[in-house]
């Protein structure tokens, strides 16, 4: 069956989705669309020059604010808006991309009314409220990148501390995508199937948990912008799970239900990923600690909301 991803946004990330969705095959077609004349045209034209070195027979072409060109898309991921500067939070963001993505989801659905949708973002929580809230989509087709990032610099920084391959490293971060919201769950990382408690101390693990945190802000600060390579990938293994039905659990904001002991609420939680989107919702077994430092993300990443809600942008 053919598949159709649009990618909103031809900035690094976006390029860099595109360009790992191409390179694994995982659509037949790709749209890269942007507001700014030429970009996407350049990436998909630069993207589609590899196709003989990387060996893919998919096809990507990019557009100047055509939406028209992305309709019937199965997957729309949106990385539109500005990206971080050093010394500014996600937060801050708020007021300029809000407007934007709202404008995209518009203009999205107008043409392909029954895609699933990825934002990316920031500050990617209450982007992702956002759009739950304006679109009218049901809950199962509204997901944030987050977790599926966060999750990724956890393990890379535990495979570090503990000296392993990163491949045998098995962790989770939920919660908001923020700096002091994102919980990443020690007490179920494992590497091979054993707790890293295990092997590594509690200061250690602190200090591990502490790096993951800052992982955004740690690159934000050496490369001057906000980082690309880790959520274009984190991106589009969202994608690949949703197109080829794979029901990976991936660590995803979703709007919750009463789950995870909060209502109205898009945040990061585990979440069975297929071809309908959020197929299932996981409910780990956190620590004590845990439920306790979710709760407070949830509280935080409410007051974000209220921002929205206040200026009545939702």
């Amino acid at each position: 069956m053919a598949v159709k991803v649009t990618i909103v946004g031809s900035g690094n990330v976006g390029a860099t989705c595109a360009n790992v969705l191409a390179t694994r095959e995982v659509a037949s077609e790709i749209v890269l669309l942007d507001i700014k004349e030429g970009i996407s045209e350049g990436k998909a034209m630069d993207i589609m020059q590899t196709a003989t070195l990387a060996e893919f027979g998919c096809c990507v072409h990019g557009v100047t604010n055509d939406y028209a060109a992305t309709a019937n898309s199965n997957v729309v991921v949106i990385t539109s808006g500005i990206p971080r500067k050093p010394g500014m939070t996600r937060e801050e963001l708020i007021g300029v991309n809000a407007g934007i993505v709202k404008n995209v989801v518009e203009n999205i659905l107008k043409y392909s009314p029954d895609a699933i949708l990825i934002i990316v973002s920031n500050p990617m929580d209450a982007m992702c409220h956002l759009a739950a809230k304006t679109s009218g989509l049901p809950r199962n087709k509204v997901l944030g990148l987050g977790g599926a990032l966060d999750s990724s610099r956890f393990k890379y920084y535990l495979s570090r501390a503990l000296g392993a391959n990163s491949k045998d490293v098995e962790a989770t971060v939920i919660g908001g995508h923020g700096d002091t919201t994102m919980v990443p769950l020690t007490s179920l990382a494992t590497c091979k199937g054993v707790a890293v408690s295990k092997f590594l101390t509690k200061e250690k693990l602190d200090e591990v948990v502490v790096d993951t945190k800052v992982g955004g802000a740690t690159l934000t600060k050496l490369l001057g912008t906000s980082a690309w390579y880790a959520p274009g990938a984190a991106a589009a293994s969202m994608v690949e799970s949703i197109v080829r039905n794979q029901k990976r659990i991936i660590p995803c904001a979703v709007m919750l239900e009463g789950e995870y002991g909060e209502s109205d609420l898009t945040i990061g939680v585990p979440v069975v990923l297929g071809e309908s989107g959020c197929e299932k919702i996981v409910d780990f077994p956190i620590s004590n600690e845990e439920k306790i430092a979710f709760k407070a993300s949830a509280d935080a990443t409410r007051k974000v909301n209220q921002i929205m809600i206040d200026s009545k942008m939702i």
